[in-house]
């Protein structure tokens, strides 16, 4: 617990203040945010502020993350290591994208199909490594059985997990993209779902059938040094969070949704509540499905619109909803969303 304390503070504090000279760094170099002409014309206003703010958000969580263990004498676990990794490649996929966009001065960066391909790829490598490292009791990062609240049993192949792990990071990942469309969005959503992920984490290693042994026990291999390092994300992103807020003085980028997406599918599918994710990251789906009924809608209908604008929030900004107004009600969503994904994960083990 010390160690989740230590993480989660380090994380919050190098993100505070690691992020306004961050801001300065991007100013000097002209790494400003380009806007479309297309979307709401609040935004315009927005043209020229400092984006790719996922760096801090990257390093504040790995170096919070390296200093705890250090500090506690803990080693670092199998299960953490490729969460990060997953994560840095990640976040490198959207930095290209942000440093194209902004070298360029319009929204094209990295072409839609090579942007999945490079997530499809590194969730693949994710997925594949997972299901490697086996401990003492033969527990591996990633569980061959398809999980919801905890492992089922359904059996997937190998082949099958990797596909799965594969798309369950691309479309989360993608799902926090679409999410960081207004200040502090994203990122307070996200906090939300990383203190679930603690929560779950040290419920999963106080039950967890080496300590606890039982019929209802938790089979997962770093429950304990996860929770770790949802801590260090969710202090990271609190810490950003306070540049973020409306009005931002600095974005995320693509180099901090995709990240950040990677996060919360490599920490669910490590922690075996792969499934669970789903009311976990409630905001996050409905804002990619307004997107998919967006789309869809336009298809069938030969040209008309399911919404004003999506993603979702863009929409309600056309309507007349302050922006503020917007970001406070969907964290409202997003609250009640973890409320139900952590009501659920408990209601299951009172069941059983």
């Amino acid at each position: 617990m010390k160690e989740i304390l230590i993480s989660g503070s380090l994380a919050l504090f190098f993100s505070l203040f690691g992020t306004p000279i961050l801001i300065k760094l991007l100013a000097r170099r002209g790494y400003g945010q380009f806007i479309r002409d297309d979307g709401p014309s609040s935004h315009h206003t927005k043209r020229g502020t400092p984006t790719m703010g996922g760096i801090i958000i990257i390093f504040s969580v790995i170096a919070s993350y390296l200093i705890a263990h250090l500090l506690t004498g803990n080693t670092v676990s199998v299960s953490a290591v490729l969460v990060l990794g997953l994560v840095v490649a990640l976040g490198f996929l959207g930095f290209l994208d942000d440093y194209m966009k902004i070298s360029r001065q319009n929204s094209r960066g990295i072409s839609g199909k090579a942007k999945i391909i490079g997530q499809v790829v590194a969730a693949s490598i994710f997925g594949y490594l997972g299901l490697q490292f086996p401990d003492k009791d033969g527990l591996t990062p990633i569980s061959t059985q398809l999980s919801t609240v905890r492992d089922t049993s359904i059996t997937l192949g190998v082949v099958a997990v990797i596909i799965w792990v594969a798309f369950m990071v691309t479309a989360t990942s993608n799902g926090v993209n679409l999410t960081d469309g207004l200040d502090g969005l994203a990122s307070g959503a996200a906090v939300m779902t990383f203190i679930a992920f603690i929560l779950i984490g040290v419920w999963e290693f106080g039950e967890s059938c080496a300590i606890n042994p039982g019929s209802n026990c938790y089979q997962v291999r770093d429950p304990l040094d996860l929770a770790v390092l949802a801590a260090a994300f969710a202090g990271s992103c609190t810490g950003f969070l306070w540049w973020n807020a409306s009005p931002a003085k600095i974005f995320m980028g693509d180099t901090g949704s995709l990240a950040l997406g990677a996060a919360l599918a490599g920490i669910a599918t490590s922690l075996r509540v792969e499934l669970l994710l789903i009311p976990l990251g409630g905001l996050f789906v409905i804002i990619t499905m307004s997107v998919v009924l967006q789309v869809g809608y336009f298809k069938l209908t030969g040209g008309k619109r399911l919404f004003r604008m999506a993603p979702l929030q863009h929409h309600f900004e056309l309507l007349g909803w302050g922006e503020v107004t917007i970001v406070l009600r969907f964290w409202i969503i997003a609250g009640l969303s973890v409320a139900l994904g952590l009501g659920l994960f408990y209601t299951q083990w009172i069941a059983s």
